[in-house]
């Protein structure tokens, strides 16, 4: 998005916007509308733009430019430009996910044996990496992990409720907030999702 792509985009977000004391008064509600108008524009992806560090409007995200309706909602004018910012951010980092994804696919037809499954160890040991460093494994940080290993099955044409359940039980409560996971979890978890994958392949 250039600049003046930008501005636009922020003056039509303006009217969507709250006052700082609704913003503080209903901090779970006051951004709705904003978060409509972008889907409605752009897409369901969008509605991530406010998924900022730590404790946000949503919790465990990667969005920095963004705090919070309470803190980073001020006068429309200002606040305009600043959610484009973290929309933009947003946008970013799902496309260095998309590139990540293309990257770490195994080669087409790679069977599910011993050997096969470093890929998806490896898959899975870099995406727990990038997430826990981008949202800097601070508050729920592990369920955006989750759902970023949901998103590299469904890439994979792993059906949506399999990749639920193999993430599930990768996991299983191995993570914890404000904790960035050490090498013998991620390799723990990592093994487990690989072997996830070679049950149904």
């Amino acid at each position: 998005m250039d600049d003046d792509a930008a501005e636009e985009l922020a003056g039509l977000v303006v009217p969507f916007l709250p006052s700082a004391e609704v913003a503080r008064e209903d901090r779970w509600r006051s951004l709705e509308p904003v978060t409509e108008f972008l889907a409605g524009r752009y897409g369901r992806w969008a509605c991530g733009w406010n998924w900022s560090v730590g404790e946000g409007d949503v919790d465990g995200g990667v969005v920095e430019v963004w705090c919070c309706s309470s803190d980073s909602v001020t006068t429309p004018d200002t606040t305009a430009p600043l959610v484009v910012e973290a929309l933009q951010e947003w946008r970013g980092w799902l496309e260095d996910l998309a590139e990540r994804f293309a990257a770490l696919t195994p080669p087409g037809n790679t069977p599910v044996t011993s050997a096969g499954h470093w890929y998806w160890e490896r898959a899975c040991t870099r995406l727990v990496t990038v997430v826990a460093g981008r949202t800097q494994a601070e508050s729920g940080w592990y369920g955006h992990c989750m759902q970023v290993l949901r998103w590299f099955l469904a890439y994979n044409d792993i059906d949506e409720g399999q990749a639920q359940e193999m993430v599930k039980n990768a996991v299983g409560g191995r993570f914890g907030s404000w904790i960035a996971p050490d090498v013998p979890v991620v390799d723990a978890v990592s093994s487990r999702f690989a072997r996830g994958v070679g049950e149904i392949r």
